[in-house]
């Protein structure tokens, strides 16, 4: 039995998410233990070209939403990027796990060579499905989760290795 586009994205995202969950209470936690304020952390960036901790969730939502969207061609649960709270992130990330547990693996059936497109305010980049999960989508999906763990550990949060690969399931 072959490995489909969705065996190898949707059920990664949705455990990614599962451990970045408990990454970010382990920042609230730290936060309140601490003294320090919530927005300290949630506004904190790696350097100042980067984004900060909540623009990192949001755009390893999108780019989890955006596989079957793209790829399944299914209809996308759009997101007003409005989260300024650790409660609002959670609910993010919970919002996109569950669109993600709604998607049909047979949408992505058999669309390792179908066209996806890519646009930006400036581009467009067209790839094929395989091509746009394997060299677009999983790679900038886990920049963004491991930037998340980064700059919270770099923040003093005491996560490690096995907090962002998580316990075997």
């Amino acid at each position: 039995m072959s490995l489909s586009l969705y065996d190898i994205t949707v059920p990664v995202f949705i455990r990614a998410f599962g451990n970045l969950t408990e990454i970010l209470k382990k920042g609230e936690a730290f936060a309140d233990e601490k003294g320090i304020a919530p927005r300290e952390l949630l506004e904190t960036r790696l350097i100042d070209d980067m984004y900060p901790l909540t623009a990192q969730i949001q755009r390893a939502s999108d780019t989890a939403k955006f596989v079957p969207v793209r790829v399944g061609r299914i209809e996308n649960l759009p997101m007003a990027d409005d989260e300024v709270t650790f409660a609002d992130l959670h609910a993010r990330i919970d919002k996109t796990v569950a669109f993600l547990k709604s998607v049909d693996p047979a949408s992505m059936a058999d669309r390792e060579d179908a066209e996806v497109v890519v646009k930006t305010r400036t581009s467009s980049t067209t790839f094929t499905g395989k091509s746009y999960v394997l060299g677009f989508a999983l790679p900038n999906f886990y920049f963004h989760v491991t930037t998340a763990y980064a700059i919270l550990r770099h923040k003093g949060v005491p996560v490690g290795k096995m907090d962002y690969i998580g316990r075997s399931q």
